[in-house]
């Protein structure tokens, strides 16, 4: 149900009013926490939708600006700040619903965002004067506009054909790069083209969008980096326009990573052109060793070739490789976890990531467990790809989530370690890399069940 927003008083419309003091906030998640870690920084890149959300104030409001993410830095109890905007995931949602309800209780505007809010708007309504719904290229700048008139909405939708071409570029100076492993980020495009039944882009984003090449490559020169991380979800989705992207690349120099599908390998064109333009590293979602998983979520398409096929492909480009892999699909059993552990080190995945399927709210899957009865609780705090929170078909939940936790510890044992990448791709990175893994692969209660004060005073 909407509510009213409530109702703030219109700035003066002089050159000499105040600015609108505007905090852009991302709530700690379980592994990204800060003054933590093995390298004591936030075990992963920087993000980009804060630095986005920079960039698309409107210029004609005057404003004082400032992006904390919880992962580097603590929050402030008191915080100055007119309006604060809170970008949420579900993991995060509580933790963001807790600083929500914190600085509504201090007087001050609060607007919630993000994947979380976008699946559960009404949910995240509770906790917000605003909730922004989708993406926020053109709503968000009007939000800011309503509310330095004093006419703010209880909810901002993105409008249906958005561009992403002609855009301002993410301020990202505004985080230190410095407190992320990977400091340049950007994205080329967004969405995906597939539609896996336990993934929430279908649901939450819609159809795929793409930034112009050009903008994309004048972004890259204007950062001046030599080292880079593509954030798409499947840098590939549309091969033409990743093959244009790749051969532009090539003039730069730049060595860079990114997220793709099994399908690269099919391309002799495309996956030549990706190491031909620096990609040194590959995130492929192999989720299952079982077709029958598979098909259950939708990712059939992983079945048109083996899976060493593929890792041999990219592995002669000189290109290492991320694989992920779930558990709990309905065919899964305790012998899954070894099975796969036994797949990795036998192909030499140079950095291998596990997670427990997750039912996100909005999902075809969670719509599915929950009329089965087979949720055992909606605590978003725990829907983080690394906690039990429905019943599994052929085992117990306990024996899922011990299995997992088995399974990332074997991996990132120091023998496991050396016998995956020894004499392979990238040594040393990946060294580093997966040090830092094991780190957490031994410490996950320690990182995934924390529950830390609300704020720092």
């Amino acid at each position: 149900m909407l509510r009213l927003a409530r109702s703030w008083p219109a700035a003066p419309e002089r050159p000499w009013m105040q600015p609108v003091k505007i905090a852009l906030l991302s709530p700690r998640g379980p592994l990204y926490r800060h003054k933590t870690g093995i390298f004591k920084k936030s075990l992963r890149y920087m993000p980009l939708t804060l630095p986005t959300l920079a960039a698309l104030i409107p210029p004609e409001i005057p404003h004082q600006l400032r992006l904390i993410d919880e992962g580097i830095e603590s929050i402030p109890f008191d915080l100055d700040a007119d309006i604060v905007g809170i970008s949420a995931i579900t993991g995060s949602s509580p933790r963001a619903y807790e600083l929500a309800d914190h600085y509504r209780r201090q007087g001050k505007c609060v607007v919630l965002g993000g994947v979380h809010p976008t699946l559960v708007p009404d949910e995240a309504a509770l906790h917000a004067d605003s909730v922004v719904v989708g993406y926020a290229e053109d709503s968000w700048p009007q939000l800011l506009r309503d509310f330095s008139q004093g006419n703010l909405q209880a909810r901002y939708r993105q409008q249906p054909g958005l561009q992403l071409g002609g855009r301002p570029l993410p301020r990202r100076e505004l985080l230190p790069n410095g407190n992320f492993t990977v400091g340049h980020t950007l994205e080329a495009t967004r969405g995906c083209i597939h539609k896996c039944n336990f993934c929430v882009v279908p649901t939450a984003w819609g159809r795929p969008l793409q930034h112009p090449v050009a903008e994309v490559i004048q972004d890259v020169r204007n950062m001046g980096a030599k080292r880079l991380i593509f954030m798409d979800l499947n840098l590939i989705a549309d091969k033409e326009y990743a093959k244009d992207l790749f051969r532009a690349l090539i003039p730069l120099k730049v060595h860079w990573g990114g997220l793709v599908t099994t399908e690269i390998a099919w391309d002799d064109e495309l996956l030549d052109l990706a190491a031909r333009s620096g990609c040194k590293g590959l995130l492929i979602g192999f989720e299952s060793l079982t077709p029958e998983a598979l098909k259950e979520c939708r990712k059939g398409f992983n079945l048109l070739k083996e899976y060493s096929q593929v890792i041999e492909r990219v592995h002669d480009r000189k290109i290492a490789i991320m694989g992920t892999f779930v558990f709990g699909f309905d065919n899964d059993t305790v012998d899954n976890f070894e099975r796969t552990v036994d797949f990795v080190m036998t192909h030499r995945i140079e950095l291998p990531r596990y997670a427990v399927l997750t039912p996100f709210p909005g999902t075809p899957l969670h719509q599915r467990l929950d009329a089965e009865g087979r949720l055992l609780h909606k605590d978003w705090s725990l829907y983080d790809g690394q906690h039990v929170v429905f019943q599994p078909a052929l085992m117990t939940a306990r024996d899922l989530q011990y299995g997992i936790e088995h399974t990332w510890k074997k991996t990132y044992s120091y023998r496991g370690i050396l016998r995956r990448l020894w004499k392979g791709n990238l040594f040393w990175t990946a060294l580093t890399a997966n040090l830092g893994y094991r780190f957490y692969a031994h410490r996950l209660h320690q990182f995934y069940n924390c529950r830390e004060p609300l704020l720092a005073a």
